[in-house]
Formats: structure tokens, sequence, C-alpha cells
């Protein structure tokens, strides 16, 4: 279903609230969300998770905003605690901060998650030992099937349908998918894209578990718009004058303040901007075909009577920059563009076109999920079930976290750049650092000793670097925060995470 592509900046602007934080809407009616039947019947999970999808993305996506966003709850707030693939992902499946799970970089991420026995313990296994039917459709770790075999499947998932050649996969055309431990090739032909083949896999598990009748939890994840962002066809020619955004950050003028990595960077030529440009219509185009995925599953879970059933879940591993701070696009920094990504929630009960301010992390999902299965998640799991947030009445934002902890450790690699090197682009790296990120502020410890404070109040497009100017005791008390916080795990990083920021105080210092 191609229909008619538009965009819907209005309600992107409410769920970004140009980066500040949006009224809790408390008050709102409806019930709270059931996650048994009065017969006992337990509902069902579908959880899309794309790649590289930063917040602005989400604007062409008509389906999107009909069937999720204006009949479900958007979390305004939510970070991935690692802008980079295969941690972050890592972070999904076990529930868990980077510096717990271990998995710091894509390059061999999943033999590395394999070799330390994650595999023994992730959400799938969690939610079959309920007795949920498990499947997993698109994109895994990178890195799979590594030293497994061409036509291994991990444990936990009864159903698997995921590519053993990624670098084809991103491309859409001319894969090979390991399904159910049969090696199964696709060609060049329009049928064979791979968005569209995960949407028929998914209606075909769909209606295959309503005549089974027993709970499902279904994994989707679509590779894009990850780079190259090649479209389907039928949707290569849209958006033929769309432009990056171009907001205060983007070509910064004046990069004084940053830390080195990014203070040295030229600034972009008409020739990078072009790229860019091109790049993000691509981006644009590739996401028509998730948005047809997404309304036809839905159709399935209606013609199946499953609908009302099924808590449907739609997000990303990342974020993405497009130009900003005269970064050439990709992910890794702290910055709002790569920490920030779309979270949407229909489900039973779930009031309708609501938002949610409260700070939520993707380590969260893993308890959320197990929650809504009726299973215990381990002690290891450092995030917290959302089930709270989607209630009518959440709870208040004093007693929810106050600050979320963002990792990065440096890739081996160049820093993505997916477009064509400048002399700079093709040889940066984002330094290793450790970030908080809280209601309002974003404060950063990077290993070279630079720091970064900004209030995002005052300065939403993060152009000024405010620690040096900062009070000595507010530098100490947001380096204690981080501290507590980066070498948590388990109940002690729900813990370490409602420490109060003192926000008035740094409001004031800022």
């Amino acid at each position: 279903m191609t229909g008619k592509r538009f965009l819907w900046p209005a309600l992107l602007a409410a769920l970004l609230g140009v980066y500040d934080c949006l009224p809790l809407r408390a008050s709102e009616p409806g019930p709270s969300p059931k996650h048994v039947d009065a017969n006992g019947t337990r509902h069902n999970i579908v959880f899309i998770l794309t790649d590289d999808l930063e917040m602005g993305g989400i604007q062409a996506m008509p389906q999107l905003k009909k069937l999720l966003v204006d009949q479900g709850t958007s979390l305004s707030n939510f970070f991935v605690t690692v802008s980079l693939c295969c941690p972050s992902r890592s972070s999904i499946l076990r529930g868990q901060y980077v510096h717990n799970h271990g998995i710091t970089q894509n390059t061999r991420g999943f033999q590395k998650f394999r070799d330390l026995g994650h595999e023994s313990s992730t959400v799938a296994i969690w939610l079959k030992a309920a007795g949920y039917t498990t499947a997993l459709m698109g994109k895994y770790l990178n890195g799979y099937p590594g030293k497994g075999g061409e036509t291994y499947v991990p444990p936990g998932w009864d159903e698997w349908h995921s590519p053993i050649d990624n670098r084809k996969a991103y491309g859409g055309f001319g894969y090979r998918m390991n399904e159910n431990g049969k090696i199964v090739t696709y060609g060049d032909a329009p049928k064979d894209y791979l968005t569209d083949v995960l949407a028929r896999k998914a209606k075909v598990f769909i209606k295959r578990a309503a005549a089974k009748g027993t709970p499902f939890f279904l994994y989707l994840a679509p590779y894009t718009p990850h780079n190259p962002a090649t479209p389907a066809p039928r949707h290569q020619n849209l958006f033929p004058s769309a432009r990056a955004p171009q907001i205060s950050s983007f070509n910064e003028k004046n990069l004084s303040t940053k830390p080195a990595f990014v203070r040295t960077l030229p600034s972009l030529t008409e020739e990078d901007i072009d790229g860019i440009d091109q790049l993000y219509r691509k981006r644009l185009q590739s996401l028509q075909a998730v948005d047809d995925l997404l309304a036809d599953m839905i159709a399935a879970l209606k013609e199946t009577g499953l609908l009302q059933k099924t808590y449907i879940v739609f997000t990303s591993d990342n974020g993405f920059h497009l130009g900003q701070h005269r970064l050439m696009p990709g992910k890794q920094t702290a910055y709002e563009e790569d920490i920030r990504v779309p979270l949407v929630i229909r489900g039973p009960g779930m009031p309708a076109g609501h938002v949610v301010s409260h700070l939520a992390l993707e380590t969260d999902l893993a308890p959320t999920f197990a929650e809504w299965a009726g299973a215990a998640p381990p002690s290891f799991v450092d995030g917290r079930s959302l089930a709270p947030l989607l209630r009518s009445n959440p709870p208040r934002l004093a007693e929810w976290r106050q600050g979320v902890l963002i990792e990065h450790m440096q890739e081996s690699k160049p820093f993505l750049t997916g477009l064509k090197k400048r002399t700079l682009g093709d040889k940066l790296h984002v330094p290793a650092y450790t970030a908080m990120r809280s209601m309002n502020y974003l404060y950063v410890e990077y290993e070279t000793g630079e720091r970064e404070l900004y209030d995002l109040r005052k300065d939403p497009a993060e152009l000024t670097n405010t620690y040096a100017s900062a009070p000595a005791d507010l530098r100490a008390r947001l380096s204690s925060w981080i501290a507590r916080v980066r070498n948590c795990s388990g109940l002690n990083c729900r813990s370490a995470e409602e420490t109060p920021l003192a926000e008035g105080i740094l409001h004031r210092a800022g």
C-alpha cells in the first residue's frame, strides 16, 4: 500500500518539543494497560526496530502517524545508551548498559556476544520460557553468523529469518537469508526487496500464530534507513525536492567551544551539502517500505482478530546526524541527533495520541516485554519496565530516573561518513566518552580530558559549551553522578539513575 506520501511537521514538533521537555498529561483519561485479559489470555508483542533512524525521519511516515502515533503513546525523551548498532542491539536483547554486556563495537560484535555467553539469556529466552512463540526477522547483530556457520540459529528463537551477508542486505537486494536453518538466495527483482520480504514473512507468521492460539513475540528488524538507504523501486522518485533540515547547528559557524574532534572540522562545502541532501532523500524514500510494512502488519493483525490483543513497539537502534556541527552523515556522538530516537507504542488499554516525557532507554525494552509476558527478567538487567509510563496516570517525573548514561568506546575503524570523504572526514574518530543526558542537560566527559555541558532549554541545538564557565561544585556534582552510574549494575543502576541532579541549580548556573 503505497498511498500518498506527506510530511507531518506539526506532530513531529510536538514530539521533539524543539528539544524541550513536554508537559506531562497525567490527567488524560483512559484505562491502565492490562497484560492479561479477563479470560487469562496473554497479549502478543510486535517489536519493529529500524536501523539508524533519527527523530526527524519519522515525519515522512504517514502510516506510522495514523496507525501508531495517533492510536498509541509516544515517549518524547527516549534515548539510546550507545549510538552504534551492535552495542545498542545488545543492550536491547539483554537490557544492559554497554559497560555490563561488554559489546563496545560493531566489528565482530555478534561473535563477542556469543563468546561471552550472552545468548543464553536474552529477551527471546525469557519470553520463550514464558510460553511465547518467538520470531526474529531481519537484522540481528553485526558480524552474524560469524563462527556459528551460515545456518546457525541463536537459542530462544522458534522462527529465524536473518540475512547472513549484511553488506548486501543493507543494499536491499542480492542477499542470502538463513530461514530456519535453510539458506535462501534473493535476487534483484522488485519482489526481492528486503523490507518487503520481511513484511510478507511477518504477515505469514501472524496468521500462523493466530491459528495456533499461543501468544507470540515478533522482532522485526528492517535494515533501513541505514546506508546506502536503497529505496524500493516503487519509491525511488519520491521527495524530489526534499533537503536535509538546516537547523542552527547545521554547518555550524562557530565551533570554538567544541572538543577538538569537532573544532577542527572545515565548513561543509556546497558539494558536501548536496551529497547530504541526496542521502536524506534516499533515507526518506527507503522509509516508505517500512511504513508499508507497518500498515500491512497491522492489517494482518486486524484480519486475524489480534490487533486489540497486541502491543506494537516502533523505534530505532540509534539516531543519525546529517551535517549538524559540520559532521558528515554518521552517528556515535553524544549530540541529540545521535542519541535521541523515536519510541511509539500501541497496545491494549493504552491512551491514544498520548505523549509521555519521562526519560527512557533502550535498556528498558527487554524488561518491558518481560512484564507484558508475565516473565521475570534476570537480576543482571539494568533497565526498568516502561509499563508504568503507559498508563493514564504515570508516576511523577521526580519519582522516575533523573538522568541516563550514554557510553562510547572508540571504534577501530574510521568514523562513518556515508558520503564523499573530506580531508578530515575520512580520518575522523569520536574519542571514547561517557555522558549524562538529563531532562534538560547534556554533560560529556571525553577520554581526552575535554568536557561539554549544554543547557538544552536555552541551547537546544547544542551550540555553546558552557563547561568552562560552570561553577566548580557543579562540575564535581555532574562528574560524581556519572561515576556512580558508569559502574552500576542491575538494581544499583536503577537506584543510581534516580539520584537528584539539582536541575534548578544547573539552570541558574547556565
